[in-house]
């Protein structure tokens, strides 16, 4: 990566009129605000399919994409949705944020209306083009959308409530669902078909201008997904009632006393091995046709991992045990070459972790949020960074700048006073990380925006009332001081 900048903002917070950003007009007006900003890098959160919760880091598969994206003025335009069709829905408009629920009752009707057209249009080139997808990508689609159909079957109940012999995927069972579900399951598949066409046409778009999109990887997958339930031989999972031996999670950290109990199953590593990594080679070769660039989540959880017994209900009783190391990144490396990822390397980090970090020589994280509590020798002030990283002012599981410092201690007050000047606190914040020597800046929208609490996206540890934050408009009124701080700090 050259000297650069970019800003982190997830689809979801996008204005528009269906309740939740999506990849159409305002999509598009993003990137040109980008473009007129002088910003290279748009990072984005995960576009997994959400489930329970809405964390885009808890998906019904590693691989599908998440169906509220897809916008209906561009099915409108392709003929397979009339205006009369989805225009009078109520999608939450006038709330402030994104109101799920009432997203998961009537987006999927429109979107089964556009199906129902689809199935009866005279249109040769788009069903071609669906078929040609579900060819391509039948090594993760065919398990996916069986799976979603027959959780629709099961009142969206996980896998793990199902009858025994689909749960176990008995072949006799699962041929009288393929057979049953037919419909549904191509259902399934051809919004996947709209979901990867719409964000293909929107990279190749940020592309042509400039922008190039950071993707998000999370390090594990949910328990209720195709991909568990496809393959529960990869992961840590007793034989007979699949049920978890242990779960995902991190101890306890300045985030929380109990630390994180994420839930999801851990890889059975020795099996991943044994088959040559195969699964992991596919998920990045498949992320890097999504993204230019792959930010993997929990990047140390591949050197070590907290190891929580399944049933407990904090992380405090959990263990570190080594992960597959270098082992994995250069079997991913053989069979793709160089990849561009970055690791988010934040949290507690041993010697053997730095070390595994440069031996795999992916630039690291590093968040001026955590800068100001300590003495010098604090890895995250600004004359501690060096060129391979990425500097934040804060990520999606931060508070906001202004969120941030009106609720610091005086001793962060102090030391962060001490290396700016007397603008304003996110403006003052966003100098500092640019003036770093990190190659690449990246800052969220709501920092660039001076925005305090209320527009916070994560709290680590909770559920309910995260993920939900929009933007109201493009801010067009943003770009000229913004390509004044990037040309200022030879960022442009």
């Amino acid at each position: 990566m050259e000297r650069s900048a970019g800003v982190i903002m997830h689809i979801a917070s996008l204005p528009g009129k269906f309740g939740i950003g999506t990849f159409g007009k305002e999509a598009y007006e993003y990137v040109e605000f980008l473009f007129k900003s002088g910003l290279r890098y748009w990072q984005i959160l995960p576009l997994g399919q959400t489930g329970y919760g809405d964390s885009p880091y808890q998906s019904f598969s590693a691989f599908a994409g998440n169906p509220y994206f897809i916008d209906f003025d561009i099915l409108n335009k392709q003929g397979l949705l009339n205006e009369e069709e989805y225009i009078n829905e109520n999608y939450g408009d006038n709330a402030e944020y994104i109101d799920y629920g009432l997203l998961f009752k009537v987006k999927y009707e429109v979107l089964r209306r556009a199906y129902n057209n689809f199935k009866n249009i005279d249109n040769i080139y788009l069903k071609e083009e669906f078929n040609k997808f579900i060819n391509e990508n039948k090594s993760w689609l065919d398990d996916y959308s069986l799976y979603m159909a027959v959780k629709g079957r099961f009142n969206l109940a996980s896998w793990q409530e199902w009858d025994e012999d689909i749960k176990k995927r008995q072949p006799e069972a699962m041929e009288r669902y393929r057979q049953e579900l037919s419909d549904e399951i191509e259902f399934c598949s051809f919004i996947q078909f709209i979901f990867f066409k719409q964000w293909n046409e929107l990279k190749s778009y940020a592309n042509e201008k400039g922008i190039e999109i950071i993707g998000d990887m999370p390090i594990y997958v949910a328990e209720d997904s195709a991909d568990v339930w496809s393959n529960p031989e990869a992961y840590l999972i007793y034989n007979e009632t699949l049920k978890p031996i242990a779960v995902a999670g991190c101890p306890p950290d300045a985030f929380s006393e109990t630390g994180q109990l994420w839930g999801n199953p851990l890889y059975d590593w020795n099996y991943m091995e044994k088959t040559g990594y195969k699964w992991w080679i596919k998920r990045v070769k498949e992320s890097l046709k999504l993204y230019d660039v792959v930010r993997i989540d929990h990047f140390r959880g591949f050197e070590s991992y907290w190891k929580i017994p399944y049933g407990e209900e904090t992380a405090i009783n959990g263990q570190w045990v080594k992960g597959p190391g270098m082992r994995l990144f250069d079997a991913i490396k053989n069979e793709l070459g160089e990849i561009n990822v970055i690791a988010e390397d934040l949290g507690f980090l041993t010697d053997e972790v730095i070390k595994f970090l440069k031996e795999s020589g992916f630039p690291g994280m590093k968040v001026l949020h955590h800068a100001f509590n300590g003495g010098k020798d604090n890895p995250y002030l600004p004359e501690n960074i060096s060129e391979n990283y990425i500097v934040y002012s804060g990520t999606h599981d931060n508070n906001t700048t202004v969120g941030w410092y009106e609720n610091a201690s005086e001793l962060e007050k102090e030391q962060f006073h001490s290396y700016i000047g007397d603008g304003e606190i996110h403006w003052e914040m966003i100098k500092l990380a640019m003036s770093t020597k990190a190659e690449t800046c990246i800052i969220p929208i709501q920092d660039y925006l001076g925005l305090g609490s209320e527009a916070r996206i994560n709290v680590p540890g909770t559920v309910g009332n995260n993920w939900s934050w929009r933007l109201k408009e493009i801010p067009w009124h943003l770009t000229y001081n913004i390509k004044h701080i990037t040309e200022e700090y030879n960022r442009g």
